[in-house]
């Protein structure tokens, strides 16, 4: 049947099983909070922990969650840890799921409206066009 479809295929499995781990990671709340916060810059756990309105130790589980698969990267400066978001490309999928919660809420933002943002528990950032 799909063989009759011009141009159809599915992805790779191990493809498949890498988006979905991903997926997994970014599902909990207070990790798509820290990835979009990370996604504006490097900080800090206790700077993180405010932000997201969590105890430090909470944040630091969470964050060594997402570092060991790979959406967030470390670096040691003195005492202090800092974190940032391994690469950008996660912001796109964070902005559409963003787009979709307001869209089924009933909100329907212009996305080519510059000024439109989104606000995490928070964390607000605007939102860029797509395209």
């Amino acid at each position: 049947m799909h063989e009759s479809i011009d141009g159809f295929d599915l992805p790779a499995a191990d493809q498949v099983e890498r988006a979905a781990a991903a997926l997994r990671m970014l599902s909990d709340p207070t990790r798509l909070k820290l990835m979009w916060a990370l996604l504006q810059g490097e900080s800090s756990v206790n700077c993180l922990a405010d932000l997201v309105g969590a105890s430090p130790s909470a944040v630091s589980q969470h964050l060594a969650k997402l570092r060991l698969s790979g959406l967030v990267i470390s670096r040691r400066e003195g005492t202090f840890v800092y974190y940032h978001a391994a690469d950008t490309h996660v912001r796109q999928l964070l902005e559409q799921a963003l787009f979709h919660a307001d869209h089924a809420r009933g909100e329907h933002p212009r996305e080519d409206d510059p000024h439109h943002v989104h606000e995490i528990g928070g964390v607000t950032a605007p939102v860029a066009p797509a395209g």
